[in-house]
């Protein structure tokens, strides 16, 4: 049995919380761009390409400099608490326009 790193684990995660943050980001962006482009498919395609190449690309370069399991465990242990911390956000009610602040 393959021992744990911790050194790679705390790394990948923290690698991992960095890129998940503009991974997520860069999705709310593309969204906001496509819902108000007439033409939504280029840069929807555009923004999953840049984010998948960013994402992808970090861990693979992480997983070659440190031991691969930890580091890959670190960083897709931070990608979904990543996730669960956007989809929260964009669940939460949002106060409208109207109501007195």
């Amino acid at each position: 049995m393959t021992a744990l790193d911790g050194v790679a684990l705390l790394a990948g995660f923290g690698a991992g919380l960095a890129v998940s943050a503009l991974f997520f980001a860069g999705l709310a962006w593309g969204m906001h761009k496509a819902l108000g482009s007439a033409r939504p498919g280029p840069i929807l395609l555009a923004s999953f390409l840049l984010r998948a190449v960013l994402l992808l690309g970090v861990g693979f370069a992480l997983a070659r400099w440190l031991q691969p399991l930890s580091c890959w465990i670190g960083y897709m242990a931070a990608f979904f608490a990543a996730r669960t911390v956007a989809v929260r956000r964009a669940r939460a009610p949002r106060p409208s326009a109207t109501e007195d602040r």
